[in-house]
């Protein structure tokens, strides 16, 4: 059960104390970067808060967000006095600190993990999460491009899950979570996932961990 959504308290008194010791995640509803963190929390049972930014209102752009993160983006969370930015180091952050089995020790597994971050932060960004950004956003990218990336992106995460259940090693990891919310949602960008049926079983595996949430749909793309 994600901790973001709890039944009403006993007394304010349990609130407060609840919420003090939440991680507090900084987002945007819309922000594949965003879910991604909301995801790992989620899965992995971490108590969390989400915080929306209004990203439309130029939230992240002034005070009092830049003093959290001066590059002005989403994610960004609190953890006590620890702040950190950048999904992908708030996924090995979280990892490390409340959920081990995510990222799991062994030097050859992590560095095969990291790989897959670097995939996210590379190809999955350029391409299946730029054409959604311009669909969804109306960002001025190349969606040529967006749409090239994105295919040689898939085709090669297809080949690479044949004959496996998850991207790295036997069980699920912050590598898996990395890449789900912008593929997930690649249809938004025009982007088609019906010729990668292991890219679709490596997402309904995902999705059926406890604790899954999903990230906020837009009817656009071809998921109009």
């Amino acid at each position: 059960m994600p901790y973001c959504v709890r039944p009403a308290p006993i007394n304010i008194e349990e609130e407060e104390y609840i919420m003090s010791n939440a991680i507090r995640i900084h987002r945007h509803p819309l922000s594949g970067h965003s879910h991604r963190v909301e995801l790992l929390a989620s899965l992995a049972g971490i108590k969390h808060e989400l915080v929306d930014v209004d990203l439309l209102a130029g939230a992240h752009k002034a005070a009092p967000f830049l003093d959290l993160n001066p590059a002005g983006q989403v994610p960004v969370i609190e953890d006590g006095e620890t702040v950190v930015s950048d999904s992908n180091a708030i996924l090995v952050y979280l990892a490390r600190k409340y959920a081990p089995e995510w990222l799991p020790l062994d030097p050859a597994v992590e560095a095969e993990i990291q790989k897959f971050l670097s995939f996210a932060a590379g190809e999955i960004a350029s391409g299946p999460a730029a054409a959604r950004l311009i669909t969804v956003f109306g960002a001025q990218l190349n969606e040529e491009r967006a749409l090239t990336v994105a295919k040689t992106a898939f085709e090669r995460l297809e080949h690479h899950l044949e004959g496996r259940q998850w991207l790295v090693g036997d069980a699920p990891s912050i590598a898996d979570v990395a890449i789900y919310s912008y593929t997930a949602h690649a249809p938004e960008g025009n982007v088609s996932l019906t010729p990668y049926p292991n890219i679709r079983a490596l997402l309904a595996r995902i999705e059926a961990l406890p604790g899954f949430v999903g990230m906020q749909a837009t009817k656009v793309g071809l998921a109009a």
